[in-house]
């Protein structure tokens, strides 16, 4: 009914899109190998509305990646220990490059004791190119190994919506290099 409406209103600017017969899963992954952020999706029995409704979904595309830990801000509010990781990978030439920070996927007694590491580990000089990095920023030496899971690579080269996902002990920091981005279990958003 709908792609009949859409062909009688020429289209412009609107623009029909095929119904696919296939899993979400499969759907999703087809999605993030062309590099897509993801798909939205409408519950098939659900009509279509004017207006947000929990009819439609967001399937996403998640990334991960192993990062460096050069950093971290102080807590604000009731959250206790720290505030945001600050992230870095090591370019071609071995310098270590700022890829943004993290500040989800945590709990409280994560929190803490990371704090506890971190402060092991504190410097007054910054490993990376602290421009525009900002106030409350506690560096440490380069040691510690991240994974995040995240959107995309912005332009600046940071990772956007990063989630903290562990420490990883399997890989020294030096070797942890920008990678292409590969995908990660799909996160389901619901609503906007």
């Amino acid at each position: 009914v709908l792609a009949r409406v859409m062909e009688a209103a020429g289209g412009d600017p609107l623009r029909f899109s095929d119904a696919f017969d296939a899993a979400p899963a499969d759907l999703v992954a087809s999605a993030c190998k062309m590099g897509l952020e993801g798909i939205i999706a409408k519950r098939l029995s659900s009509p279509y509305v004017s207006r947000r409704s929990d009819s439609w979904i967001k399937l996403k595309c998640a990334r991960r990646q192993e990062v460096v830990v050069v950093g971290y801000t102080d807590p604000k509010g009731a959250r206790v220990g720290l505030g945001a990781l600050l992230l870095a990978y090591h370019d071609e030439a071995g310098e270590l490059v700022y890829a943004g920070k993290v500040g989800t996927g945590f709990d409280d007694a994560g929190l803490a004791a990371l704090r506890d590491r971190l402060a092991a580990l504190e410097t007054r000089r910054a490993s990376v190119d602290a421009r525009g990095i900002g106030r409350g920023t506690h560096w440490v030496r380069p040691e510690l190994v991240a994974e995040v899971s995240f959107g995309e690579w912005t332009e600046s080269g940071h990772v956007r919506h990063p989630v903290f996902r562990g420490l990883r002990t399997d890989k020294p920091a030096r070797a942890i290099t920008r990678e292409v981005a590969m995908d990660a279990e799909t996160t389901r958003a619901a609503g906007g």
